[in-house]
């Protein structure tokens, strides 16, 4: 069964955009231990801070430009700017992020991975989109329950 990225052509996206060629989108990958993804950035678009559970992501950056980081196990930030031909190493489990911080370019990576199903797990949406209670969150973060329903407002899928 043939698997595509994109259509040559098609206009670009409008928002960070990822294309997963895993599992769960392409079976031939069972019992491979890999995968991969191709991450469209927008120009000033963010792949908000998200973290794999089961692999490593090696990161090889196509065309553009991007500010990526990752925080390790004792909350030290490692950040490094990336250009058209650069790779980047994020450990597994570790939370990472990258963002496009160029106003009028694009920029496009490919991101290979140690397991054919790496899992993605975002810290936004799973910290503020979930049914932890907003008492819970607001006396975590030292804030109040307004600020975390501000948070959420903006989190949540637009119609």
């Amino acid at each position: 069964m043939p698997f595509g990225f994109y259509c040559r052509g098609a206009p670009p996206p409008t928002a960070f955009k990822v294309s997963k060629a895993s599992i769960a989108e392409f079976p031939a990958l069972t019992g491979q231990s890999v995968s991969f993804a191709v991450l469209q950035f927008p120009a000033g678009s963010v792949n908000p801070p998200h973290t794999h559970p089961r692999s490593a992501e090696l990161l090889f950056l196509l065309d553009g430009s991007l500010q990526v980081g990752f925080v390790d196990t004792t909350n030290k930030l490692f950040t490094q700017t990336l250009d058209a031909g650069d790779l980047f190493v994020f450990p597994k489990g570790l939370v990472h992020y990258q963002y496009n911080s160029d106003p009028n370019l694009p920029a496009i990576a490919v991101s290979a991975f140690g397991s054919a199903n790496a899992g993605t797990v975002s810290v936004p949406n799973t910290v503020f989109n979930t049914s932890i209670d907003d008492g819970i969150l607001a006396k975590s973060f030292k804030t109040d329950i307004a600020t975390i329903q501000k948070i959420q407002a903006g989190l949540a899928p637009k119609a």
